[in-house]
C-alpha cells in the first residue's frame, strides 16, 4: 500500500508523534505509580508483600515497554505514516462531543438518565433508527442497568432528579 492509498485527505498527525507522545504518557504513568509504590513500600514482610509490591513491578514492566516504544518512535519508523487524517479527526470529533456532553449531563441528571438520552440520540443520529426505537433501546438498557447496579450488586451509582422524583 502507498501513501496515498493510505492516506484519506491530509495528515494531522503521524503514527511517529503519535508513538511518541502514548510512550511519554505510560512513562509518566509508570513514574507515579512507582513513586507512590516506593512510598507504601516494595518489600516483602513476614505476613506477604507490601501494599507497593505488585503495583510498582507491574509499573516498572509498563515503564520498560514505553521505553522500547519511545526508542522505536524516535528511531523515526512511522514518521511518514498517517495517524489520523483530516476527514477521519471531523468523525472523531462528531462522537466526542456528544460523549462529553453525556458525561457533563450525570452530574446534573444522573447516569441512568443521561445514558437513556445518550443511547436513543446516538441510535436516532448516527444510526439512523427511528426515534422510538433509540427512546425504547435507550429506556430499556438504562431500565436494566439500574437493576443491575442498584438493585443486585448493590453498587450505587450517581442519581438524578428523577431517581429522586422516583424515591431512589
Amino acid at each position: 500500500m502507498n501513501n496515498a492509498e493510505h492516506q484519506q485527505g491530509s495528515s494531522l498527525i503521524s503514527k511517529r508523534t503519535m508513538e511518541i507522545v502514548v510512550a511519554l504518557l505510560f512513562l509518566g504513568a509508570g513514574a507515579v505509580v512507582i513513586s507512590d509504590s516506593l512510598r507504601l513500600g516494595v518489600g516483602w514482610e513476614s505476613d506477604g508483600p507490601e501494599p507497593g509490591y505488585f503495583p510498582f513491578y507491574i509499573a516498572l514492566a509498563m515503564s520498560a515497554a514505553s521505553l522500547i516504544n519511545l526508542y522505536r518512535g524516535l528511531r523515526g519508523a512511522g514518521a511518514q505514516i498517517p495517524f489520523v487524517s483530516k476527514s477521519a479527526s471531523l468523525k472523531i470529533i462528531t462522537v466526542l462531543i456528544p460523549l462529553l456532553l453525556y458525561v457533563a449531563a450525570i452530574g446534573y441528571i444522573g447516569i441512568y438518565a443521561a445514558s437513556a438520552i445518550y443511547i436513543a440520540l446516538f441510535m436516532w443520529y448516527f444510526g439512523r433508527y427511528a426515534i422510538w426505537k433509540g427512546i425504547l433501546a435507550g429506556t430499556t438498557i438504562a431500565v436494566a442497568l439500574f437493576f443491575m447496579f442498584e438493585r443486585w450488586f448493590l453498587v450505587p451509582l450517581p442519581k438524578g432528579p428523577l431517581e429522586a422524583w422516583l424515591g431512589y
